[in-house]
């Protein structure tokens, strides 16, 4: 797909309450491993790792601060890059948004070229490394994959929905949710048992929309956005991923106050499911994305080739049934 050049423009819009507009790099390398810088004395949260980067300067676009702030910290040159996600956060000294970028691509042999401490981690191994408040989104934004597959509602034959599950994890799903709405819980749970196999064996992660059998299941969790509405605080294990349905900003702000790991929203685009629904369209969905302090998942009416739009207007990627079930490449 599609990259960013050094010289693209930057994604808007900008939150209008002016905060300090700070460009992020996720640097991650060919074996899959993240770099993290760590803060020196005498600067704000010294101590603590972070991911590279720094503020805008007047007048600099998001693609030339990036290439300017890692090539001062790390003295290497950004070859590509594309959005990951973006984060409001507010301390109590400042407010910062920061406008974080993937970068798979680049020049040179990244160093501590200020004197600091830097580290070549896994995704899994983050969590040994204090981080500041503001970064935590965004790594559950690395470890989420781009495509978030809802199964069909309906089957027909169990033996054929396996097997067309079964290519589509082969053909690069990562996650997906068993939506089976019709389904009563000693048949979902039938069906479930048999799908956490396939998952395990590409390392994907399953969703279900059942409590208490994602409990026993140990598999991730993914509210209704009636159920996200009445929930006040989270009481579902971290270790297990906990999302949401969402439809308005007051949704995905509740979602991130009780500790939700990301959310959908929609619907981007019509929908031939939900043919009374307002769609959002692109605009709205970036400016809602934008204050959202979790990673979001645009919904209705995507396809794969909706995946650019979808990081250029602050998504972490799409989901969709009928274009990522059985994939095609």
């Amino acid at each position: 797909m599609k990259s960013f050049s050094p010289q693209s423009s930057p994604l808007s819009p900008i939150p209008s309450l002016s905060p300090l507009h700070v460009a992020v790099a996720v640097l991650r390398n060919a074996e899959g491993k993240i770099l993290l810088s760590r803060r020196r004395k005498g600067t704000h949260l010294a101590g603590l790792w972070e991911f590279p980067g720094g503020k805008l300067e007047a007048g600099e676009s998001l693609s030339e601060a990036l290439q300017r702030e890692i090539k001062e910290e790390l003295g290497i040159g950004i070859v590509t890059h594309r959005p990951l996600i973006r984060i409001n956060h507010s301390y109590v000294e400042k407010e910062v948004f920061l406008d974080v970028h993937l970068v798979n691509e680049w020049r040179g042999t990244a160093a501590g070229m200020e004197g600091q401490q830097i580290a070549w981690v896994t995704a899994e191994e983050i969590d040994d490394y204090p981080l500041p408040p503001a970064d935590r989104p965004i790594v559950t934004a690395i470890r989420l994959p781009s495509r978030y597959l809802i199964t069909p509602p309906l089957i027909e034959d169990e033996s054929v929905f396996l097997q067309q599950l079964e290519a589509s994890l082969q053909q690069g799903i990562r996650l997906l949710q068993l939506r089976l709405p019709d389904y009563d819980k000693e048949k979902l749970a039938s069906l479930a048992e048999r799908v956490m196999p396939l998952c395990h064996s590409c390392a994907a992660t399953l969703m279900l929309k059942n409590e208490s059998l994602a409990r026993r299941l140990g598999c991730g969790l993914h509210l209704g956005s009636s159920q996200l509405r009445a929930m006040r605080s989270r009481s579902f294990p971290h270790q297990q991923l906990l999302a949401a349905s969402c439809h308005t900003q007051q949704e995905l702000a509740h979602a991130a106050s009780i500790g939700i790991d990301f959310a959908t929203l929609s619907p981007v685009q019509p929908t031939a499911t939900h043919p009374q629904a307002q769609p959002l369209g692109w605009d709205r969905f970036s400016a809602m994305a934008a204050q959202a302090t979790l990673p979001v998942y645009a919904l209705g009416g995507m396809q794969s080739e909706d995946t650019q739009q979808a990081w250029e207007s602050g998504a972490q990627g799409i989901a969709a049934i009928r274009s990522l079930f059985f994939a095609k490449k």
